[in-house]
């Protein structure tokens, strides 16, 4: 038989570690189904879950340069169980359109509304750093009064 990505096969649990289970198939073919590829659930002990000698039936899931196959029992199980239940779905309702409000321009700056319309952008950005600036050394006459940016009332430890 040739194994492709997908295969189902059916083998035998050969042995088992802390990180997964060895399974020879029918074939002679072995491969390793890993610790989170057992089962849907959380496995924290392997040999509660499988035992040596349990036939398995495993989906291949790659297949390395030297043949050796990395396996799935619990991607196998999905495909072979039936679903329990049907679920109908509920109609989807439409949703009413409503446009995003439209983009509108940053606020005004204090800087910006007392310059006329007319004003160069040298002379705004001028104005901006003065305002900054006198802004700034506000700042930093409250820090040097005990007054901390942070607002404790305090700059002292």
């Amino acid at each position: 038989m040739s194994y492709e990505v997908g295969t189902i096969v059916k083998g035998k649990v050969t042995g088992i570690t802390k990180f997964g289970a060895f399974v020879e198939t029918a074939e002679g073919k072995k491969g390793m189904v890993h610790i989170s590829e057992i089962s849907r659930s959380f496995v924290e002990d392997i040999s509660k879950e499988l035992s040596i000698g349990q036939a398995v039936e495993c989906k291949v899931i790659s297949i390395a340069d030297d043949g050796k196959l990395a396996l799935s029992i619990k991607q196998a199980s999905k495909e072979t169980d039936k679903p329990q239940e049907i679920r109908e779905r509920k109609p989807r309702t439409q949703r009413k359109y409503t446009p995003a409000p439209k983009v509108t321009s940053p606020p005004d700056f204090e800087w910006h509304s007392t310059q006329p319309s007319g004003a160069s952008f040298e002379d705004m950005m001028s104005k901006f750093k003065k305002t900054s600036e006198d802004k700034m050394s506000d700042l930093k006459r409250g820090e040097s009064r005990g007054y901390s940016r942070r607002g404790n009332g305090s700059g002292r430890k």
